[in-house]
């Protein structure tokens, strides 16, 4: 249940890949014979199909390393320093932290602050924006709450006002429809192992026309991609790629009906069976096979490690590695015990009523030991102030010491 993190790559996209790892191994850029063009003619498939899933031409489609690797091409190939660029308090790391070493070299990062359900408000969009302001990005839809963004709305500010508009769409991808051309969309990032297709290999949408976006690229050697990407093209991944997009966006409606019933069963049984139980995030503004929740009275690092046969996460797996509270949470303005107590599903398409069923069974019991362990959150049941509970927990503190 952790599959914002990450997807087993589909049996048919691994079959669709095989060939181009042995007797299809050619290089995409040999032009002089069968074998390359062999390979050429596999990339240039997959361009199509996924250009197709959002209504963008392939010759618009630009293949990297991963979403990531896409990011960091928008924000260090469009901005220099002096120009002025939007993004939300909630975007993936791999947004804020290029925006933050830019910054540092001269380039005006806003930080556009969200609602409590985790909403960007299209008309702080629009007073953000300056004579300066080169690009806004803000990603469709939240790894870690679901939220799904108005991304038309801002697009479209972002048009009327001559502005670059940039969205993460990694979650949103192959979940949700998406069409470049509506929602005013001049650069979209996206990757394949969130659809379950291989890692390794992710996409940039780059808009070629009205108006077309240039782009200083971050790899330089050999003009791969348009100029923009140098380097061999990994044709085996490329090809799941394309074919994890297929299968997504021609499963996307009966698929996210299903993961919807899936999430709303674990909501409300969750909800019913254990109480202090808050969501986090939009109620219904989500991704149909997210939900975050905080089992007020415990630690989400102990939840988890008492959960080893599930896989579940306290945010997202990009920032794990790194101790501190989930920059998402902070930023819809909860507080410390509600951020530390939350736990996110990601539900997918091997997931079933029964899995659903058994993490609640499991949770129940793992959230009621770690409560009547804790003297604060007893405390807080009867009714005591927190400063009582801490005295109980702490006695030193009553002496004041």
């Amino acid at each position: 249940m952790d599959h914002h993190a990450t997807t087993p790559v589909d049996p048919r996209v691994l079959d669709a890949m095989l060939p181009y790892f042995s007797e299809k191994f050619g290089n995409a850029a040999s032009r002089t014979h069968a074998f390359g063009w062999e390979a050429e003619d596999a990339v240039e498939a997959a361009r199509q199909q996924i250009a197709e899933a959002i209504g963008a031409l392939p010759q618009e489609i630009v293949f990297t390393s991963g979403a990531t690797e896409a990011n960091n091409l928008v924000l260090k190939g469009s901005l220099t320093p002096g120009s002025h660029v939007i993004v939300s308090a909630i975007e993936h790391r791999a947004i804020l932290d290029p925006a933050k070493r830019l910054a540092a070299i001269g380039v005006d990062v806003t930080i556009l602050p969200v609602s409590d359900e985790g909403l960007v408000n299209p008309d702080e969009v629009a007073s953000a924006i300056t004579e300066r302001t080169k690009l806004i990005s803000i990603m469709t839809a939240n790894n870690e709450i679901g939220t799904i963004q108005p991304i038309r709305e801002i697009g479209q500010i972002a048009h009327d006002r001559g502005v670059i508009f940039h969205t993460d769409a990694v979650q949103a991808i192959g979940r949700i429809p998406i069409n470049v051309d509506d929602a005013h969309i001049d650069l979209l990032s996206m990757s394949a192992h969130k659809i379950y297709g291989p890692k390794g290999v992710g996409a940039l949408y780059v808009r070629r026309k009205r108006p077309r976006i240039e782009l200083i690229p971050l790899i330089d050697g050999g003009g791969h991609e348009h100029g923009l990407r140098s380097g061999t093209l990994p044709v085996p991944l490329i090809v799941g790629f394309g074919r994890a997009v297929e299968i997504a966006c021609v499963e996307m409606g009966e698929e996210a009906t299903r993961e919807e019933g899936l999430r709303n069963r674990l909501k409300e049984q969750i909800f019913a069976r254990i109480p202090d139980s808050e969501l986090n995030g939009s109620a219904t503004k989500r991704l149909p096979n997210n939900l975050n929740v905080s089992f007020m009275g415990t630690d989400s690092e102990s939840v988890l490690t008492d959960m080893r046969d599930v896989a579940l996460s306290a945010g997202s797996a990009c920032s794990s590695a790194e101790p501190e509270s989930s920059h998402v949470l902070r930023a819809l303005g909860y507080k410390d015990d509600r951020i530390k107590s939350a736990i996110r599903f990601g539900l997918g398409r091997s997931n079933t009523k029964e899995e659903v069923d058994t993490v609640v069974a499991k949770l129940v019991v793992i959230i009621e030991r770690l409560r009547s362990a804790s003297p604060l959150y007893r405390m807080k049941q009867q009714g005591d102030t927190p400063v009582d509970a801490l005295r109980m927990e702490h006695p030193a503190a009553s002496s004041g010491c």
